[in-house]
């Protein structure tokens, strides 16, 4: 499990803007005419226009993929009953997962009230704002009524995610579990630990599915759940057993499957072991499962298991169901989530494990081997067939069910339009760090007497992405930790001033390796006192697998020890800069930005090739753009006619890219204008993804613009054609510019010098 730090908790959530979410305008509001649209008069049209027909809200407003995540705070987490203020950064939370995975806007409400009648009023008066309704963190037995009375008053999709969330994913890892052991549901043992909302949905999904209930028995914190109780709600008591046992050892004498929704440690290894050949363990408490992942599966080698975390096989993680839920949901504008709609994302959750497994998932997870088995039942949170698979699903429920008020006929196009509202941006840096935590790597940083690097550094460590090595004076990097609270254990510090004898060892090797460049064995033991230097050498000689360097220099005087140490890779001329651009239309690639002035013609030929083993190793294709101010010869000068010889020169060096130039950049985003005027174009069909300027100048200039007025996210830069993984920060690059960064080296160390 990642280690999370208070104050780091905290300062994520407080810096400014407070919170994690914010509300954007969709329509132009800059001009008289455009807030006349937007509200008084224009406004009244759409007003009107609902009055007389009320489905209309759908088409004139956001209800259609709005969602309310509601709470009153009464069972939050792992925190228990802390009210509805206290439950805010959670809901908000909730918010951002709906929009990472599934394009959907969400405001989290949270209500003061615990009496359900209360809770029901309000939650039922929110109808006209939403197209549906997420329930969150509702103590039971207040949630089953709460949910069962709201979804049969309301007319728009509603579910309560601790129930149902777990059920869904739960059910398809059971479903391919029993598969995989050749077990029938209608034949297995169940023995439940919980009996809590998430227990009890589960249970009755299981139902669906055909578990029988007989085969049922159910123990809460009070002991086993029989007729006789009298303090449990309606729908626990449907799970009473009258069998003549008390204790889970009995109930697990022969049993085929354990579930979990309970507490740490309650699944003892003796007890395991009286479980049936095969036995299916699901221990879903978080953080601490009922039995520990590596003590389980020590105890039984025929064990399949599935735990609530990260970091052990079949994550049993609702993030794979609510948002392509609601999604599919809202896209029909379903009246209810029903039962139909829940077994068709298990079913689509369950077949999805089955297919091969792209490799762009193995990639995120650093991980070749994944295959449908016992350690692989269902797909991972970053699988993007997710939001394709599980969401057509839950449409097509929702119209053969008679939920659907809104018919989806071009299934294709509908599948096309999911993949537009997430773009591949939003995914990239997960898949990028993901694949870095797979096989972290040593990554030195030079400039270690800094408070970003050394927060970067407890980030990268306690997230596993990297293993830092710090170089600067130990006594300041000390200081800096303690007055800011940094944890820098595991984080290996090296003062170089105080290591003369290996000062002394890389000055030999630097002078070996550029005495024939003007350096001296005296001058080397100079530069060894220059952090960038030692760093260099560090890399040079395999005692470290990336170099991040330039937070506090500027590029040129940064790059210099690398590129006079390490080089350029074999058979490349020159490095190259690329930033990644991320906006809502998907990631853009732009270089060169950092390193070369005025490139030719033929160095642009180099600077190309670069570039789309870049764009490659981010899983994209790229799509390359040869930009000037000219469109295809419309213009004349030296700088058009440079990019129209580049262009032609790297056609016939890279016959299999999808590249064209020279022309405008506005012409090079735009499909329409390339279809309009310049339909012969390669990029005609897509538009440009890459984007390849004359000189450094227009390029640096360009990203910076988007950056802080485009509202464009901008990653990098990237530095391309090096022997070895070697990165430059951007001047004044924020903590979360170089943890990316440093993601980014680990992998590049992962996989550097691949063929051009």
């Amino acid at each position: 499990m990642l280690k999370i730090n208070k104050e780091e908790a905290l300062n994520y959530h407080s810096q400014n803007p407070p919170g994690k979410i914010e509300v954007v305008p969709t329509k132009p509001v800059s001009t008289q005419i455009d807030l006349a649209l937007a509200y008084s008069p224009g406004v009244a049209e759409p007003c009107k226009a609902i009055a007389q027909n009320p489905d209309d809200v759908y088409k004139y407003t956001a209800k259609g993929n709005l969602v309310a995540v509601i709470s009153n705070g009464t069972a939050v987490l792992g925190l228990g009953n802390i009210g509805p203020a206290a439950s805010k950064p959670v809901m908000e939370g909730k918010g951002v997962l709906f929009k990472k995975f599934a394009g959907i806007d969400c405001f989290d409400i949270e209500i003061d009230a615990t009496d359900p009648d209360e809770f029901i009023r309000v939650v039922k008066a929110l109808e006209p704002t939403f197209g549906g309704i997420n329930l969150e963190d509702i103590k039971a037995p207040e949630c089953f009524r709460i949910e069962t009375e709201l979804r049969a008053k309301m007319n728009i999709p509603l579910m309560h995610d601790d129930q149902h969330g777990t059920a869904i994913i739960s059910s398809a890892a059971l479903l391919n579990a029993l598969e995989v052991v050749g077990k029938k549901i209608d034949e297995i043992q169940l023995v439940v630990s919980g009996a809590g909302a998430a227990a009890i949905s589960c249970l009755r999904l299981y139902l669906e599915l055909g578990l029988k209930r007989e085969n049922v028995v159910v123990f809460d914190k009070d002991g086993l759940i029989t007729p006789e109780r009298t303090n449990l709600a309606e729908l626990q008591m449907q799970f009473a057993t009258a069998r003549p046992i008390s204790t889970l050892a009995e109930a697990l004498d022969g049993a085929d499957v354990f579930l979990g929704l309970s507490a740490a440690n309650v699944l003892a290894p003796e007890l395991l072991l009286k479980m049936a050949k095969d036995p299916i363990v699901f221990a879903l408490a978080n953080p601490d499962p009922e039995i520990d992942y590596d003590l389980a599966m020590a105890t039984r080698d025929d064990l399949i298991m599935a735990t609530g975390r990260s970091d052990h096989p079949n994550q049993v993680n609702n993030v794979l169901g609510f948002p392509y839920i609601f999604r599919g949901a809202l896209d029909v504008r379903a009246t209810e989530i029903n039962e139909a709609m829940k077994l068709a994302a298990v079913h689509a959750l369950a077949e999805l494990a089955k297919e091969p497994v792209p490799d762009i998932v193995n990639k995120a997870y650093g991980d070749n081997t994944l295959s449908f088995g016992r350690f692989y039942l269902i797909p991972k949170p970053l699988d993007p067939r997710l939001i394709t698979t599980v969401s057509p699903a839950v449409a097509k429920a929702a119209m053969d069910s008679g939920s659907a008020r809104q018919s989806i006929e071009d299934w294709n196009a509908y599948e096309d339009e999911l993949r537009s509202r997430l773009g591949v941006n939003q995914k990239l840096m997960n898949r990028i760090t993901s694949r870095a935590r797979s096989a972290p790597k040593r990554v030195v940083y030079p400039e270690a007497d800094n408070y970003k690097i050394l927060k970067a550094a407890q980030i990268v460590h306690d997230e596993g992405i990297a293993q830092p090595i710090l170089l600067g004076n130990r006594e300041k990097i000390e200081q800096i930790a303690r007055q800011n609270s940094l944890d820098l254990e595991g984080c290996q510090i090296i003062d170089i001033l105080q290591d003369e004898a290996k000062r002394n060892e890389y000055a030999e090797l630097l002078f070996r390796k550029r005495q024939r460049k003007g350096i001296t064995l005296y001058e080397g033991k100079r530069l060894m006192r220059e952090r960038n230097y030692f760093g260099a050498v560090m890399l040079d000689n395999g005692e470290a697998d990336c170099y991040i360097t330039g937070l506090t220099k500027d590029y040129g005087r940064s790059i210099l020890p690398a590129l006079q140490i390490i080089g350029v890779e074999d058979g490349v001329q020159r490095a190259a800069g690329m930033y990644i651009v991320l906006h809502k239309k998907g990631p853009f690639f732009f270089s060169d930005t950092t390193v070369n002035i005025d490139p030719s013609a033929e160095a642009l030929v180099d600077i190309i090739g670069l570039t789309a083993r870049a764009v490659r190793f981010f899983d994209t294709e790229p799509r390359i753009a040869v930009l000037s101010y000219s469109n295809f010869g419309s213009n004349v000068g030296p700088l058009p006619d440079k990019m129209r010889k580049a262009t032609e020169l790297a056609k016939r060096r890279f016959p299999d890219l999808i590249l064209d130039g020279e022309m405008q950049a506005n012409t090079a985003l735009s499909p329409q204008l390339l279809r309009e005027h310049y339909p012969f174009s390669e990029l005609a069909e897509k538009g440009a993804n890459t984007l390849i300027f004359p000189g450094l100048t227009s390029g640096n200039i360009a990203y910076k613009v988007l950056q802080e007025i485009g509202g464009a996210e901008v990653i990098g830069p990237v530095l391309m054609g090096m022997r070895k993984p070697v990165h430059i920060l951007q001047l004044g690059a924020s903590v979360r510019d170089i943890v990316n960064m440093t993601a980014i080296a680990v992998v590049d160390a992962q996989t550097y010098n691949q063929p051009l």
